[in-house]
């Protein structure tokens, strides 16, 4: 028995509608393929313009900054991005901040390197105050030979001959302040405390050309404290260096090398003298001193270029007695000669809060001239130096305030210390 099924029209109308429902025309899947593929280009467009917005508003902020010498009242930053574009920004995770907080943060860290090399090579203008602690240690060793006596048929020397040796190694504790009175004007006062210690060596004692004989004296103290200024000529801008002026003044509040005692170790037949050392080290040079320089730095990431010039003038005062020999007393005049220094070096910020300097200093000193009461100026043979060294430095940000600096210096010359090895730890507020 069959059953047979009765289609009318409209049942066979709505069967083809649920046909042609079910099956897709041909061109609407590619079409949404298409549409589909557009979206997600312009996603990722979109993503990377707002990465591209966050590191112009980071340098724009950078510049400003760098302009002003900090972002002040007078300042007006950068427009932060919306919301709906800091929505779409990665996570800070992949190099990108993702607030505009966290833009300033980075822009305040990029530039600590930068800042703690100012500090160090001329003044950071962005500091209201500073405090900072210095230690540094140096190292002198001399040797010289002294002939007395005549050279006979032009090779055969008769005579003594004796090898003076003088070695000193001097540690000078630095507290100094810094004070930024304007966003161009900072003032800086350095109270140095001084202790040294140096053995003396003289060969011929007794009269025996192998014989020697050592003495070693001590000697600590405040040093010469001094006071300076600096003024930002120009700020950093395009090719041109920040450029700062410095003046400042030494006052002779340390121990002068000048009127000490003296420790007479040994003497000849005629009662002359022959060894005698002063019996306490000086801590000063006993004179008022004021200088005048200029610095520039230069940031060329991340590179840091920088170089200094200046000169240093001495001016004369008398003493109660400037005479070398312990027996006589003989009141005078002392004038140091002027010096010239100069130098220039590199840094390289590693990261936010490392940079690695390497620097060549020199300071060149004319003769000093003495004068006898009564007479006149006489100039002191030897009393010209020059000062040569080469300087290699590493500063570390140990936190927001805190930093820490070491400096390893090279002598390059005879009058150039050895070695000098020197810790800073300033704190800026």
């Amino acid at each position: 028995m069959h059953t047979l099924f009765r289609l009318t029209p409209l049942a066979l109308a709505a069967l083809a509608a649920t046909a042609f429902a079910q099956q897709p025309a041909p061109n609407e899947g590619a079409d949404m393929q298409a549409l589909i593929a557009q979206l997600e280009q312009l996603k990722a467009n979109y993503a990377q313009e707002v990465r591209r917005l966050r590191e112009l508003d980071m340098q724009v902020q950078a510049m400003q900054a760098r302009l002003s010498g900090r972002a002040g009242p007078g300042t007006t930053p950068a427009a932060p991005l919306a919301p709906a574009a800091a929505s779409a920004v990665p996570p800070s995770s992949e190099g990108y901040a993702s607030s505009a907080a966290e833009a300033q943060q980075a822009k305040q860290e990029a530039r600590r390197s930068v800042d703690d090399v100012k500090q160090q090579q001329a003044a950071l203008f962005s500091r209201r105050f500073t405090i900072e602690n210095g230690l540094t240690y140096a190292r002198y060793d001399r040797k010289q030979l002294t002939l007395n006596g005549f050279l006979a048929l032009d090779a055969i020397f008769l005579g003594n001959i004796a090898i003076e040796n003088v070695e000193s190694d001097s540690l000078t504790y630095n507290l100094a302040a810094r004070w930024g009175v304007s966003p161009n004007l900072t003032l800086n006062l350095d109270v140095p405390y001084l202790a040294r210690r140096t053995v003396y060596q003289k060969g011929g004692a007794g009269g025996a050309a192998a014989a020697i004989a050592q003495e070693e004296t001590n000697g600590n103290g405040i040093g010469d404290v001094s006071l300076s200024a600096n003024y930002r000529l120009f700020a950093e801008r395009g090719w041109r260096p920040e450029t700062v002026l410095t003046g400042g003044v030494t006052a002779p509040t340390g121990r002068a090398p000048y009127g000490l005692d003296w420790k007479v170790i040994e003497r000849d037949d005629d009662d002359y003298i022959r060894f005698a050392v002063p019996q306490e080290q000086p801590t000063g040079n006993g004179v008022w001193q004021a200088n005048l320089g200029v610095s520039m730095v230069k940031t060329a990431d991340p590179a840091i270029l920088f170089a200094n010039a200046g000169y240093i003038h001495s001016f004369p005062r008398g003493f109660s007695d400037i005479d070398s020999n312990p027996d006589t007393v003989n009141p005078g005049d002392v004038k140091l000669g002027g010096s010239v220094y100069f130098g220039a070096g590199v840094a390289f910020a590693f990261n936010e809060r490392t940079s690695l300097s390497i620097s060549f200093s020199d300071k060149i000193s004319t003769r000093a001239s003495t004068r006898f009461k009564g007479g006149e100026w006489v100039k002191v043979i030897g009393s010209d130096a020059n000062a040569a060294s080469l300087n290699l430095g590493v500063t570390y940000a140990l936190n927001q305030h805190t930093t820490l600096v070491t400096m390893l210096g090279i002598g390059l010359t005879p009058d150039a210390p050895d070695f000098t090895l020197a810790f800073k730890v300033p704190y800026m507020l």
